[in-house]
């Protein structure tokens, strides 16, 4: 009953800029965490940046200096800034959360993910 709405993505130059951003709805009771992961042609989903809701944030070293993570819990979003991009930073890029969810008679924890969105860097 969680949905994750992505915004932005796009084709940009090697050297632009670009910035995503993740919007959660549904039966919501909190979200502990947001953040970002890519997953370019054959390699791995990586985590990108990732923010708590006590403002905890981690970044993958290929990123750090380049790119920003924020939040707004009243919206329930999460936005991506990035900077300086390079042709290796295209990928496929997801937005995670986890969200703390009333089912039923119980109070439970879900990983959600969106559906993704491309952002390729050109050179």
């Amino acid at each position: 009953q969680v949905q994750l709405v992505e915004s932005g993505g796009g084709l940009v130059q090697a050297g632009g800029s670009l910035s995503v951003s993740c919007a959660a709805s549904g039966s919501i009771f909190s979200i502990d965490a947001m953040g970002w992961y890519r997953q370019a042609p054959g390699n791995q989903r990586e985590l990108v940046a990732r923010i708590t809701t006590t403002g905890n944030i981690n970044y993958a070293d290929s990123v750090k200096g380049r790119f920003t993570i924020s939040r707004d819990n009243a919206k329930s979003t999460v936005y991506l800034q990035m900077i300086s991009l390079r042709p290796e930073d295209t990928a496929v890029y997801y937005c995670y959360a986890h969200v703390i969810e009333k089912v039923g008679y119980s109070i439970r924890s879900y990983d959600y993910w969106g559906q993704g969105t491309q952002v390729t860097v050109s050179s």
